[in-house]
C-alpha cells in the first residue's frame, strides 16, 4: 500500500466510525455496533501507525515499502 491508499482506507474507516458515533448518539447503537465501533479504533490506530512509519522513512532516505501493519497487541499498547 502506498501512502495514498493508506490514507483513503483511513478516510473510510473514519466514515464509518463516524456514522456510528451518530448511531449512539441517537441511541440506536446495538451492541454489534459497539463491538465494530472498538474493532475500528483498533485497525485505525494500526494504519495511523503504517502512516507514521512509512513517513518516517521517507524523511529518513530510507524505504517507505519495509514499514508495515503491526500487530493489535504492539499498536494498543504504546505510551501516549
Amino acid at each position: 500500500m502506498d501512502n495514498k491508499q493508506i490514507n483513503d482506507h483511513i478516510e473510510k474507516l473514519v466514515a464509518e466510525e463516524h456514522q456510528l458515533l451518530e448511531h449512539g448518539e441517537n441511541g440506536t447503537l446495538t451492541s454489534d455496533d459497539r463491538l465494530r465501533l472498538e474493532s475500528l479504533e483498533v485497525q485505525l490506530d494500526r494504519f495511523w501507525d503504517l502512516l507514521r512509519q512509512r513517513r518516517a522513512r521517507q524523511d529518513a532516505g530510507q524505504d517507505p515499502n519495509v514499514a508495515h501493519l503491526r500487530p493489535e497487541g504492539v499498536v494498543e499498547h504504546y505510551r501516549q
